[in-house]
């Protein structure tokens, strides 16, 4: 049959739109993540992220630390378990291969690396899911009526806090790290000791550590700006007890500090280099000391992620009975808000530590229910008394303590 102009015209249209469809469609391809050891881009919001050493606590704050963030971990009292979790992240540095600066004012960061835990490069300290933990209780058990009938079918508590596949490392603290592992490391010092011939106290003394800090990081390839001439890599930045008197800082003595701004506008200056650099940083500092509350809320603020630290020693829970299972109760004050508009807040808010011989976690607060034998309503005798009564008036000699 004969064609039609319009027809014609039709195909003709349709023809090119097709070619031209064809032409122009170019297949999206997966745009390739920054390959870095020790890192992995998160789930949540694709930022990529380190460990912070504490694979529990790499999970209470959204699975790690991202790059480009700040990490502040109020001190405890004695500074004995801040100082832990500082070790703990310069060490799975070493481990993952990253350059490391730490900052100090009272101990030298030499001695400070020669102290890391030791790794544990085998899966002996892989935690492993117990099945008591899971089942519920046995109804047969001796134990049946030791608590309500109600609670016999409900699974256990899991305290541990593990997520599904593992990330960073584990650590002996009852050993230390081999000297030859941390010679390898390439490692950064700022050490305020050493510059206190050329700087005043305060606030020079911060400058000094953000001036000196900022070049270590172009000198050494971190900074995204610049042209890469090398493999990349992650710098790990490592400050300890920041706005305590041995940095000059009166935060510590006043509560009105004459230098009050001193830190705050440190920390401005150090997000702003972790924002455009291959880099993550650890703080400390002493909240405990600080006496002006409102200010250690800006500095809370200021950073991306903060936890902080309660440790019982000297306090009296520790020898209340309750906390016998732990050191110290960890609260978790500000989670980071990356490339989304609701944060992934943790399941549970109540955290507790403990060191073990070897290891150091976080747990769930889980306070067992009381089994003891003493009744605080009802006497022993009372109790006799009621069972003997209810057996006589129920006509029923079974060998429960109570009969209903």
């Amino acid at each position: 049959p004969a064609t039609t102009a319009t027809e014609v015209s039709v195909g003709k249209s349709t023809g090119d739109r097709l070619s031209c469809n064809t032409t122009s469609f170019q297949k999206k391809s997966r745009s390739k993540l920054v390959s870095i050891p020790g890192t992995r881009p998160s789930v949540q919001n694709g930022q990529l992220i380190v460990s912070t050493g504490v694979t529990s606590l790499d999970y209470v704050i959204g699975g790690g630390l991202a790059v480009g963030t700040l990490l502040l971990i109020e001190e405890d009292r004695y500074d004995s378990y801040s100082r832990m979790l500082l070790k703990y992240f310069l060490a799975e540095g070493v481990v993952c291969g990253h350059e490391l600066y730490v900052a100090s004012a009272q101990d030298h960061p030499s001695d400070i690396i020669q102290e890391l835990p030791s790794p544990i490069l085998d899966d002996i300290a892989s935690p492993k899911p117990v099945e008591s933990q899971t089942k519920p209780c046995d109804p047969e058990g001796p134990d049946t009526m030791s608590i309500a009938w109600r609670y016999q079918n409900l699974p256990k508590v899991q305290t541990a806090l593990a997520s599904s596949s593992r990330f960073g490392h584990y650590y002996d603290v009852s050993k230390t790290m081999d000297p030859e592992i941390c010679q390898a490391a390439r490692c950064h010092g700022f050490y305020l000791p050493e510059h206190s011939a050329t700087v005043s106290p305060m606030p020079e003394a911060y400058v000094a550590l953000l001036k000196n800090l900022q070049e270590v990081i172009h000198r050494e390839g971190f900074d995204g700006s610049l042209p890469q001439t090398k493999s990349r890599n992650v710098l790990r930045i490592g400050l300890h007890s920041l706005g305590s008197a041995l940095w000059g800082d009166d935060l510590c003595c006043r509560d009105n500090p004459s230098h009050g701004h001193a830190l705050t506008t440190l920390l401005y200056g150090l997000r702003a280099l972790l924002r455009s650099s291959l880099s993550v940083a650890l703080v400390t500092v002493p909240s405990h000391l600080i006496q002006n509350k409102a200010l250690m809320g800006r500095i809370t603020r200021l950073c991306d992620t903060a936890v902080a630290l309660e440790s019982f020693r000297g306090s009296e829970r520790e020898t209340n009975p309750l906390y016998k299972d732990y050191h110290g109760l960890l609260n978790v004050c500000q989670v980071p808000h990356l490339n989304c508009l609701v944060c992934d807040l943790p399941d549970n808010k109540d955290l507790a530590f403990k060191l073990k011989r070897k290891q150091f976690t976080i747990e769930r607060l889980h306070l067992p229910p009381d089994l003891s034998e003493t009744v605080s309503r009802v006497s022993h005798g009372g109790l006799a008394g009621a069972a003997m009564l209810g057996s006589s008036g129920c006509g029923s000699a079974g060998n429960k303590h109570l009969d209903f």
